[in-house]
């Protein structure tokens, strides 16, 4: 039965004021947020309005002394509580390195404060994360050091900087120190606006069954089916098309473009490369984001439903070529690198390319130069992380305002040179650093991309083996394997190979070699490998007698082949 469920203010769920405590249950599983929705949580309060809408969380209340704290357990929302209660603890760092006393200051640092530990109740939390894999002890280990949790006895957990909650930590401390300090503050007001729906609910059963319709039920209805209901409505009225030709041509987009998330960048990456143009740029809107696209574009239905549409029909057709790159015609000297910037995860280039294969499509060099610089690109852009992910679309649009103005010279070269400037491309130490560090944990995408490139350099037409290939499930059949298993539980056998039998050592060397790029291959059968000896992983065969361990004929594991132990 749900007793309550009402819109609230992130500031109101970590109101400093309430006496509440959310508690995520002790055996729950551990936190298992990375660093892609670390990032897309932050983009998404920095570049939306505010009032972002964050989702629900399900709480079970537990209270029974109306004047004690009362704790709320947290059965859904786990993720986005932790995440948000480390932001304000990175912001509160922050603060903390300011030079100020005004009033303003000191009220927004109190605030701050209380909304990581309970107003006038001494090392009392306003969060309680999961006790596994030592999540609690590390949320309670930050606090500890900005010196709002100081419990006398507290001992700071071993190897705290290598587990998640630290890391996320840290990521969010590395984003907030590019802010100045009003910026900073208007993203604190972002943050505590932002909205979310909080449920609660009588007891375990309750929250089960409502998590389950949530999380099951209903189609979501896309920007681009509010966006295709309103031209379609256009174009009737004003009889320039008949619904059915129109209805047809949509179709037509649709097939291009089958997924809803490709479909809402899509329509943001079409207004932010060719809001040059004065028939599609709409007053007041520079960028487009996700809270701005249906503003957008109801103003240009407006202005000329049939100009968008025959736009956004043709401009589809390109698109598809990106994420369903084609081995065919004038599009194969582009496959290559298409597919490469697909795997890399290259997607905010897309703005660019949309640019370049609409306005300089007949430009084969220019094209394939571009796209195949821009592999490089983003393989040290995605290690390093540099630039941020909220810059890269406005540097793509600067960059297309300086293809603009220089329209009658441009060249691969000229692109390239934008991109290499300092302050648009990571230094090389920064990026051999990333290589040389746990870069599975980092951007495990990028450790497969490297690792493909690096066996794909070795093969030839004879022994060619498609590692980029899917299942049904639409998961990669070739799997990133770790040669020194990373499982807590190191197997006898390896700790005797790596340690001599000593086992805090062998643990020691996990620590520090474990997720780097020389620990790690790929194998159709990382699931069969698992924790087997290394003998066992370099012998391995499948039912029909193939070599499916260290000896099936990959470059990667040719030294493992001949290796003993």
């Amino acid at each position: 039965m749900i007793n309550s469920a009402n819109q609230y203010q992130i500031s109101d769920i970590f109101s400093i004021d309430t006496k509440v405590k959310y508690v995520i249950p002790k055996f729950q599983r551990e936190y298992i947020w990375g660093k892609q929705q670390w990032e897309d949580l932050l983009n998404d309060l920095v570049d939306n309005d505010k009032g972002y809408f964050l989702g629900s969380i399900i709480c079970i209340n537990k209270g029974k002394d109306a004047l004690d704290i009362t704790p709320l357990e947290i059965i859904d929302g786990q993720q986005r509580l932790t995440a948000i209660s480390l932001l304000y603890a990175a912001t509160y760092d922050r603060l903390l390195k300011e030079e100020r006393n005004d009033d303003d200051f000191i009220t927004e640092k109190n605030n701050l404060k209380h909304r990581l530990i309970q107003k006038g109740r001494k090392n009392e939390l306003k969060l309680e994360l999961s006790h596994q894999n030592n999540n609690f002890e590390d949320y309670k280990a930050i606090l500890n050091n900005l010196c709002l949790y100081t419990e006398t006895n507290f001992k700071k957990p071993p190897n705290l900087g290598n587990r998640r909650i630290y890391k996320m930590y840290r990521y969010f401390k590395n984003k907030i120190s590019e802010f100045d300090y009003d910026k900073l503050l208007g993203i604190l007001d972002k943050i505590n606006s932002s909205l979310v729906v909080k449920i609660e609910v009588d007891d375990h059963a309750d929250a089960f069954m409502l998590f389950e319709s949530l999380n099951n039920r209903g189609i979501p209805l896309s920007a681009m089916d509010l966006i295709k209901n309103k031209i379609l409505s256009e174009l009737e009225k004003k009889k320039v098309k008949s619904i059915e030709e129109a209805s047809n041509k949509w179709i037509e987009l649709i097939r291009d473009l089958p997924d809803y998330s490709v479909q809402e960048r899509f329509l943001r990456q079409y207004y932010n490369a060719f809001r040059y143009k004065g028939n599609i740029k709409v007053r007041g809107i520079y960028k487009a984001t996700r809270s701005t696209l249906i503003r957008i574009y109801d103003k240009l239905i407006e202005k000329n439903a049939d100009f968008i549409f025959d736009e956004l029909i043709k401009k589809s057709k390109i698109y598809n070529l990106f994420i369903e790159p084609k081995n065919e015609g004038d599009n194969a000297n582009y496959y290559k690198g298409l597919l490469d910037l697909l795997y890399i995860g290259a997607a905010p280039s897309y703005t660019l390319l949309l640019y370049l294969f609409s306005e300089y499509k007949t430009d084969t060099k220019l094209i394939k130069d571009t796209t195949d610089f821009l592999v490089k690109y983003f393989v040290r852009r995605n290690l390093t992380d540099f630039p941020g992910t909220r810059d890269l679309d406005y540097m793509f649009m600067n960059l297309i305002d300086e293809c603009e103005k220089n329209k009658n010279k441009l060249t691969s070269a000229f692109l390239t040179d934008y991109l290499t400037q300092s302050d648009k491309f990571a230094d090389i130490k920064i990026f051999k650093e990333k290589l040389e560090d746990d870069i599975y944990e980092d951007n495990v995408a990028v450790a497969r991309f490297i690792l493909c490139k690096i066996e794909e350099e070795h093969q030839t037409r004879e022994i060619y083996t498609d590692l980029w290939e899917k299942d049904n499930n639409r998961k990669y059949l070739w799997t990133i394997e770790h040669i020194y298993p990373e499982g807590k539980n190191i197997p006898k056998e390896w700790v005797n190979i790596i340690a001599g039998g000593n086992e805090e050592e062998a643990k020691e060397l996990q620590t520090k070699w474990v997720h780097k790029l020389g620990n790690l291959t790929l194998t159709a059968y990382n699931s069969n490998l698992s924790n087997f000896s290394f003998e066992k992983k370099r012998d391995r065969q499948n039912s029909k007698g193939d070599q499916v361990g260290y000896r099936n004929g990959l470059y990667l594991n040719k030294k493992l082949a001949d290796k003993n132990s």
